[in-house]
């Protein structure tokens, strides 16, 4: 256990805090959903879906974090436009959590988040992502929409290891910061995602948030889930818990690492993640003790689980 010499900042957004000391607050869990071949979309480019199914979804999420007290935000996936914003129209009405707005097309992230200050969500919205790819366009965009929240995708091509993703926020010559396009970009809470490529750069990921955290003081975290998706054997090989089991042991890393928030993968593997995670914080939190920490909220794992 230990604790982090830099001052450490504490984002609310919508009422979820994500950052501080390990052991203050509990770690932010972030489900998918309406991800690429979910299987409750039918039509992913209109945004055709299940809404008895997507429901069930959520509400398990927020049952998990009555008992745990570990707080969730929603990963909302589009492919579109169109469908991205109904997808979000929908979590908004279920949920009063916060969400990520989630698609691989800068045009429609920004057309989605759009659409949700437009219908009064501005506080709820994260978008997701600014990266090393960010244009001019991109960022004066978001400044005139007014978007508050963003995640920074601290992926550094040049540099792929834990110290490379320090880099890419600072930015060198050439390069902006994400830091510095994030600032320009009128973003006022930012959330480091130190991005995982695949399963052995898990480790490098959880040592880049301890690394960002430590630098900074901002909350990071990162999707570890996303790479043992890619893990074909886990799946062939082993018994049919492997795979949930492999998701919830690789956040279980990250936050022994300080990480503030993890992307856990689809929202259906939350009854095998929020057990795992909260037993982490629970351990971590009553450790911290012996460092002067205590938690911040009353509802900590710590004094929900055991």
């Amino acid at each position: 256990m230990f604790k982090f010499e830099k001052e450490q900042v504490v984002y609310d957004i919508a009422g979820v805090k994500l950052g501080g000391q390990p052991g203050e607050y509990p770690t932010v869990l972030i489900g998918s959903i309406f991800y690429e071949k979910h299987k409750i979309v039918s039509d992913p480019m209109k945004g055709e879906f299940d809404k008895k199914a997507a429901e069930e979804l959520i509400k398990k999420q927020e049952e998990l974090y009555d008992k745990t007290g570990n707080p969730f935000i929603i990963d909302v996936v589009g492919l579109s436009s169109e469908a991205l914003e109904k997808y979000i129209d929908f979590v908004a009405d279920v949920t009063e959590a916060p969400f990520l707005v989630d698609s691989f097309s800068p045009n429609v992230r920004l057309s989605a988040i759009k659409h949700a200050i437009e219908v009064g969500l501005k506080e709820r919205a994260i978008y997701n992502s600014i990266d090393n790819h960010v244009s001019d366009e991109e960022i004066n965009s978001l400044r005139d929409l007014g978007v508050e929240s963003s995640v920074l995708m601290a992926y550094n091509p040049r540099n792929v290891w834990a110290k490379g993703r320090v880099e890419i926020l600072r930015g060198w010559e050439g390069q902006l910061g994400l830091l510095e396009a994030a600032k320009k970009a009128g973003i006022k809470k930012t959330l480091i995602d130190t991005a995982v490529l695949d399963v052995p750069s898990i480790g490098i990921a959880a040592s880049a948030v301890k690394l960002v955290k430590e630098e900074f003081g901002l909350p990071a975290g990162c999707a570890p889930s996303n790479a043992i998706a890619t893990w074909s054997r886990v799946r062939k090989e082993y018994s049919s818990h492997a795979y949930p089991a492999s998701c919830a042991g690789s956040a279980l890393l990250d936050i022994l690492m300080g990480a503030d928030f993890v992307l856990y993968g689809p929202i259906k593997q939350a009854d095998t993640v929020y057990p795992v995670c909260a037993m982490a914080d629970a351990i971590i939190c009553y450790n911290a003790r012996m460092l002067g920490i205590r938690p911040k909220v009353k509802n900590h794992p710590l004094y929900k689980i055991f």
